[in-house]
């Protein structure tokens, strides 16, 4: 693995290549090159980006919730259910919110810097390079197009509810955060890249099982799950992208690296798995709701939080191929045991 860029000094590489006992990279190898070769050159067709924007506020449907109250931690506790309905809107428009905020944050915080760190062939994957940088580059593209459509489904809420609800006053996605925090306590450049490579596996694998608990949802506003489905459809070919580079960056690991890679990787599943109450604390604040605090508190004290994402098919078969399903650190019992 390459060292990356230090940031205070942009230009400064560190030109070590470890030798390595794989043989070399056979750019003339169909096989070996089939998927990404594919997936690039598919882009124009499938790709969101690529397409006709709908008009969103000619969907809108003023009389459906706009996020799926079997999301909300606390829809089960007695401060929530003392609720009128009035206010129960409004924290089903937030819960809209926050979670187009947590796919922002995500995209531009968890997801594009990984791809950029594989752009930049740190991960020494050994597939051709113009085929993968071609269609890494493609999935940035669409991320940025997903964050756009995401901020796009809560502009048109805040203009259709005529509340503000303000993405700035939110706090940094959870997922984000715990990425942020596992890179800082890193020791090595080469340590932020693998934290960076598994919390980018885990997002791409995984998102389409978060994107479901709203685009399976028909009975809240169609625009919403019209969103979570559109930004479906380039997810399943960016889960291709990541678990061929996952695959590949793991032949290339030493025994270390590996342990590292799974040890990041599993605490990105535990991230992407739960509730982010620091949001959820903030939302409640916003809306004045008297004894907002204590049922978060009762929430997390009576469980833990049971967790949000509970799908981990994708990884789970990752894990398979890569033959670490009983040594990685996580508890499978927790989560879906459905492989794809």
């Amino acid at each position: 693995m390459n060292d990356i860029p230090n940031e205070a000094d942009p230009g400064a590489f560190t030109v070590a290549r470890r030798l390595r006992s794989s043989p070399e990279h056979d750019p003339h190898d169909a096989v070996e090159n089939a998927v990404l070769s594919r997936l690039a050159g598919n882009w124009h067709r499938r790709a969101t980006v690529k397409q006709e924007e709908p008009n969103l506020d000619d969907l809108f449907e003023l009389d459906r919730p706009d996020f799926p109250e079997s999301l909300l931690p606390f829809r089960e506790h007695p401060t929530y259910l003392a609720l009128d309905d009035a206010m129960k809107a409004r924290v089903l428009a937030w819960g809209w919110i926050s979670f187009n905020k947590n796919i922002m944050d995500i995209e531009q915080y968890v997801v594009n810097p990984g791809f950029a760190l594989v752009t930049q062939d740190v991960f020494d994957t050994g597939i051709d390079s113009e085929a993968m940088t071609i269609a890494v580059t493609q999935a940035m593209v669409d991320e940025q197009y997903h964050t756009l459509m995401h901020l796009n489904a809560s502009a048109v809420t805040r203009r259709k509810r005529g509340w503000r609800m303000p993405e700035s006053a939110l706090p940094l996605a959870y997922k984000a955060r715990r990425q942020a925090h596992r890179i800082a306590t890193a020791g090595t450049d080469e340590e932020r890249a693998l934290v960076s490579l598994a919390f980018t596996t885990v997002a791409e694998i995984s998102v389409n099982a978060h994107l479901d608990l709203v685009a399976e949802n028909h009975g809240i506003q169609p625009v919403n799950r019209m969103t979570a489905v559109l930004h479906q459809r380039d997810e399943y070919c960016h889960a291709s992208i990541a678990d061929t580079l996952a695959q590949e960056a793991w032949g290339h690991f030493s025994a270390g690296q590996r342990d590292y890679f799974l040890a990041a990787l599993a605490d990105g599943m535990e991230a992407f798995a739960t509730h982010d109450f620091t949001t959820w604390a903030r939302i409640l604040d916003l809306l004045g709701v008297e004894g907002g605090e204590e049922m978060l508190r009762d929430i997390g004290g009576a469980s833990g939080g049971k967790r949000l994402l509970q799908d981990f098919s994708g990884l789970r078969q990752l894990c398979q191929e890569l033959d670490v399903l009983d040594t990685l650190p996580f508890d499978w019992s927790t989560v879906s045991s459905r492989t794809s």
